[in-house]
């Protein structure tokens, strides 16, 4: 039997960054590994400079994702935002204390940027340790999920949650298992969802490995396997996708 952490992860507006390319920043339609151990740390209160705490929650912990769509015209709709800022040449040189002292002087310039967002996400997450005495506990993060010292947002701050993480851990032999447990405890929510159609059916699963459910079949590489969050360095890692039966949960 495996220990699994399950959660929520709803949001009118995300974004989840790859690689940053020039002027446009794009969004893929789920989240990042890393996007969602940041989420974890942050409630947990480790600061990003601490890379010996993000290295310790990526060794500990594997991860997958539940892609859900919701009752909306187009879930995970791609929006662009045309985002303009001024910035000083200064700043490749020296470090401003603060934005103000940063934009004084003669030698400001504008930068033009398009920022990716996905429309009405919705998305169940699992982790689960690679290890039985990860260095946080199911249970310690559960607590920090539901009460996190730092704000949670998905992908950036413009984009808030609209729904309770609602941490759920369970013991389980599969991940499938591990899904079907935390549905049926959720369904006292069925109301509310209903009400403020929110109600989500899964369509596709995402995760890693190595696990039986690997039968997944398709192999994507992703560059969120975290070395520094200090010095924003990823490494690419493998994932496993596939189609759900529509309605069917794993």
């Amino acid at each position: 039997m495996t220990t699994y952490l399950i959660f929520t992860l709803a949001a009118p507006l995300a974004s989840f960054g790859g690689v940053a390319v020039g002027e446009r920043r794009a969004s893929a339609d789920r989240p990042m590994k890393s996007a969602i151990l940041g989420l974890v740390a942050g409630a947990l209160g480790i600061e990003r400079s601490d890379d010996e705490a993000h290295a310790a929650l990526a060794v500990d912990w594997l991860y997958a994702a539940r892609i859900e769509d919701l009752p909306s015209r187009a879930p995970r709709r791609l929006m662009t935002d045309y985002h303009t800022a001024q910035t000083s040449k200064r700043t490749r040189k020296t470090r401003p204390a603060t934005r103000r002292e940063e934009l004084q002087g003669e030698d400001i310039g504008t930068i033009l940027t398009y920022r990716e967002y996905r429309t009405d996400c919705s998305y169940t997450i699992a982790l689960w340790p690679t290890t039985p005495t990860p260095r946080h506990s199911a249970e310690s993060i559960a607590a920090a999920l539901r009460c996190p010292v730092f704000v949670p947002y998905v992908g950036r701050k413009s984009c808030p949650l609209m729904l309770p993480m609602a941490p759920y851990i369970v013991e389980a032999a599969t991940l499938d298992d591990a899904f079907a447990a935390h549905d049926a405890a959720s369904v006292g929510q069925a109301g509310f969802r209903e009400t403020y159609r929110l109600t989500a059916t899964p369509r596709q699963l995402a995760m890693e490995g190595p696990h039986e459910e690997n039968r997944l079949g398709r192999v994507e590489k992703r560059r969120d396997s975290v070395l520094s969050r200090k010095r924003w360095q990823f490494a690419l890692r493998e994932e496993f996708v596939g189609a759900l039966a529509r309605g069917d949960a794993p």
